[in-house]
């Protein structure tokens, strides 16, 4: 009997769509993979935690929307940092 993992990576390829090389990847690889999602969703929950904090203190409109944009803006920033991340562990650099 197949996995549901298996099932699905059956799908994806009868659709055209590669495998997904999770072989190619160390433990050493994966586990520093684990370790920057680990660290990225700390920084983003203790940025919520800051935003949502402003947010109540925040009285005027103008100012509440303007730290719901810086919100948005550094949310980006960190998910985009996590990428770079990843993205050079997977390349081996």
């Amino acid at each position: 009997m197949k996995s549901a993992y298996e099932a699905a990576l059956e799908r994806l390829e009868e659709e055209g769509i590669q495998r997904p090389d999770t072989e190619s990847l160390s433990a050493e690889d994966r586990e520093e993979i684990a370790e920057v999602h680990r660290r990225t969703e700390a920084k983003l929950a203790e940025l919520k935690i800051l935003h949502q904090d402003r947010l109540r203190k925040a009285t005027d409109p103008a100012a509440r929307e303007e730290e719901k944009e810086s919100y948005r803006e550094e949310r980006r920033r960190i998910e985009a940092e996590r990428e770079r991340e990843l993205k050079r562990i997977r390349s081996g650099s």
